[in-house]
């Protein structure tokens, strides 16, 4: 997760952006969005299909090694290499994510990121404009969800282009460099659009220090 130097980084970078453009925004880094208990299912059912196939294709080009204990020797290693996949799957992340579809990690990191802002309040700014940016680990995306304040004025593709500046820090594993080139982009794309803080936008209604969540 973060460190405490990281933490203060984007408090610090926050805090400036704030100031600027007078947009709330919050940030967080959660392992992953969603538990995924069928990968485990999935790499089981895949190594075991795999064993199968390496048995039966045994039992066809040597025949004579078949022996009176043929239902053990068709059935242990199936099952072993089943459970050898799924106890790999569900301690080695990286293999894990190899069987998630990018599809099924980008809707559930935005699933997980449009709860977050209700479940935290995030809507209650007075101009409705704050801005959550979220790094799921495990999913290795980052999400972006701006409140209603800003329909018909920031496009999809703009607010993508906040994500997109996050890739090479994610890529590395790096989730506060991640978030931190988002902020810049960030900055420099409500800045295009005419926000500057005011009077009136003064209020620090949301935190600046990163949310550590647990994730699902």
């Amino acid at each position: 997760m973060l460190t405490e130097a990281d933490k203060r980084a984007l408090d610090a970078r926050i805090g400036t952006l704030e100031a600027r453009t007078g947009v709330q925004v919050v940030t967080a880094v959660v392992p992953r969005a969603d538990a995924y208990p069928e990968l485990a299912w999935t790499a089981f059912a895949l190594a075991a299909s795999l064993a199968g196939l390496v048995v039966v294709a045994l039992d066809v080009l040597r025949p004579a090694w078949m022996t009176g204990y043929v239902a053990l020797s068709h059935v242990l290693p199936v099952l072993a290499a089943g459970l050898l996949a799924a106890v790999l799957v569900a301690w080695v992340p990286p293999l894990a994510h190899l069987l998630l579809g990018r599809a099924r990690a980008a809707r559930e990191t935005r699933r997980f990121a449009q709860s977050l802002f209700v479940e935290r309040d995030l809507g209650r700014t007075k101009a409705r404009t704050a801005v959550l940016l979220l790094v799921a680990r495990f999913e290795r995306r980052v999400e972006l969800i701006a409140d209603h304040g800003h329909d018909g004025g920031i496009g999809a593709g703009e607010w993508r282009s906040v994500v997109e500046a996050a890739t090479a820090g994610l890529a590395r594993g790096d989730g506060c460099a991640a978030l931190l080139a988002a902020l810049d982009r960030l900055e420099a794309l409500l800045a295009s659009h005419g926000f500057v803080a005011s009077a009136a936008a003064a209020a620090d209604d949301l935190p600046n220090a990163p949310l550590e969540v647990s994730g699902s």
